[in-house]
């Protein structure tokens, strides 16, 4: 079933956001729009004599600083100074290659192309929905959808639309399974059951921002599991409560028929006995895998994973460095396991075609992290950053907020930017610079300023037009229900967004009240390393 769109303009609030969205350029040209602006803020602050200065028990001053009696001094520099646009050029190659993000991501990404070309993430997706009991179906939807981020596109191309038609099959109303699973995917996008790409994306640009305070900060691809799975446990509840006791009401009996047509669909989305022995594959070379891991952290005399001269938690380090080539391999081993079974994988010409794939669909992003990781670097020669991040963590120290209260503001202007820009990394990007050193500073840690972000920028997604998939979700929706338009569609996910944002920001405030651990090895606060 079609449905026509309805060309009359939103109003009010969520039609001024879908108006000035509209207006935005695509990330990658914000970025060259930031640049131009970094350069004229840098001449100003260097005419000016911008400077900031701390005390500093290190011997060597990090990069683009000055050192003296214990002090460390930033000095706005002028980036159309000969010495700066010199090293632009001349180091352009360089500075794209050597940007952290870059190459953990396009890691794992080959692994995880091989994973979901072979049908390896969809199988998995549908194999868990497809036997949720009726009394456990909302919850049991919540957390595959949360989980399913790591399936990139097949969790909104597949697991939303599937989640409709097992509502209807059930006998509920179907555009409450989509607005759960909706939910889930795309509200939920914080949480998740284990770290993934999105985690060391993240962390990858949180790397290089407490850099400027501390040189040697080394991401933890861990950094916020704990906080990521306590989002699960968090979100799950609400999404619960909220489709079986405010939205399906609300939608009213569904009138439609359990037709043939819709049966075959969900005969469709069943599971193969090919899939069913890939699973079975892909879940042994999984479990052999992380045996493997084990034995080089655990084996006596020969450690490879654990660093035997360090003490406390430093020794886990390399484990934890690890975990990148560890995603990689456990997603290209299952995937090829996976399609070994039903076909999808042959021979090794297969697996590399996938992962050739992959790089193909990493265009956008490589285009995007060109211009990216030259603002990161630019925001370094600059000394703006620090500057910034200096002075504005003594005026907040002023301001004797808490570090609960000042989370709080990152994560509302995460979520507030998040109406009008999709991309988390792109964000991330621009804001990490400041926002990290400048809570390292206040003494928060880079993962807890990383968490907060993750919080605003989740919840957010199901309340803009300028999400990247709501076209999609809202023709899933018209399947169903002809009528249904934007508004609708944003009114249909208002009460989660809603749930979430005061469930997030109590979560968030909580945490760092009773100091939980973020992660193994990740605290909520921050102290310089001993010199």
């Amino acid at each position: 079933m079609t449905g026509h769109t309805s060309g009359r303009p939103q109003r009010g609030f969520l039609g001024m956001i879908e108006r000035v969205g509209n207006r935005l350029p695509d990330p990658t040209v914000i970025f060259l729009y930031l640049i131009g602006v970094l350069m004229l803020l840098s001449w100003f602050g260097a005419s000016r004599g911008w400077e900031a200065s701390l005390a500093y028990s290190g011997d060597k001053a990090p990069a683009y600083a000055e050192l003296a009696n214990g002090v460390l001094t930033y000095r706005a520099t002028n980036l159309f100074s000969e010495e700066n646009i010199g090293r632009l050029f001349t180091e352009m190659p360089r500075t794209y290659a050597s940007f952290a993000p870059l190459g953990l991501v396009l890691t794992i990404m080959l692994g995880a192309a091989v994973a979901e070309r072979s049908g390896l993430f969809s199988a998995l997706i549908r194999a868990s929905l497809g036997n949720a009991h009726k009394a456990l179906l909302t919850p049991i939807l919540a957390l595959i959808g949360m989980v399913s981020h790591h399936a990139s596109d097949a969790a909104y191309v597949v697991f939303i639309p599937l989640a409709a038609i097992v509502f209807a099959v059930a006998g509920r109303h179907p555009l409450a399974g989509l607005a759960a699973a909706f939910a889930a995917v795309s509200g939920g996008y914080a949480g998740n059951v284990v770290p993934g790409q999105i985690d060391v994306l993240l962390l990858g640009f949180t790397q290089e921002a407490a850099r400027i305070v501390q040189p040697d900060w080394t991401m933890n691809p861990l950094g916020n599991w704990y906080y990521i799975l306590a989002i699960v446990g968090v979100f799950t509840p609400i999404i619960w409560f909220l489709t079986d006791r405010v939205i399906e009401p609300r939608l009213g009996p569904w009138g439609g028929v359990v037709d043939g047509e819709l049966r075959a669909d969900l005969d469709k989305a069943g599971i193969t006995p090919e899939e069913r022995k890939g699973l079975r594959d892909a879940g042994l070379v999984a479990l052999l895998l992380t045996c493997g891991f084990a034995a080089l952290a655990l084996w006596p005399g020969y450690t490879p994973l654990i660093d035997e001269a360090a003490a406390g938690p430093a020794r886990l380090q390399p484990l934890y460095a690890s975990l990148i080539a560890g995603f990689f391999l456990l997603f290209l081993l299952t995937g090829a396991a996976f399609g070994r079974a039903v076909g999808a994988v042959k021979g090794a010409d297969d697996v590399m075609e996938m992962m050739q794939h992959g790089v193909r669909t990493m265009a956008p992003y490589l285009v995007f992290v060109f211009f990216a990781a030259h603002f990161v670097a630019m925001f370094n020669w600059s000394g703006i950053g620090p500057i910034l991040a200096i002075n504005g963590a003594a005026a907040l120290q002023g301001m004797a907020l808490s570090p609960a209260v000042l989370l709080v503001c990152v994560l509302l202007l995460s979520s507030f930017l998040d109406l009008f820009i999709g991309s988390a990394s792109a964000k991330w990007s621009a804001l990490s610079p400041v926002v990290v050193p400048m809570f390292m500073l206040l003494g928060v840690s880079p993962e807890m300023t990383t968490a907060a972000y993750r919080m605003g920028d989740s919840y957010t997604n199901i309340m803009t037009p300028l999400m990247s998939y709501f076209p999609l979700i809202l023709a899933f929706a018209r399947r169903w229900d002809n009528t249904v338009g934007v508004g609708s569609l944003l009114a249909l996910m208002l009460p989660y967004a809603l749930g979430f944002m005061i469930a997030g920001i109590a979560m968030t405030a909580g945490w760092v009240l009773l100091d939980l651990p973020l992660g193994p090895g990740a605290q909520v606060y921050y102290t310089p390393p001993v010199e």
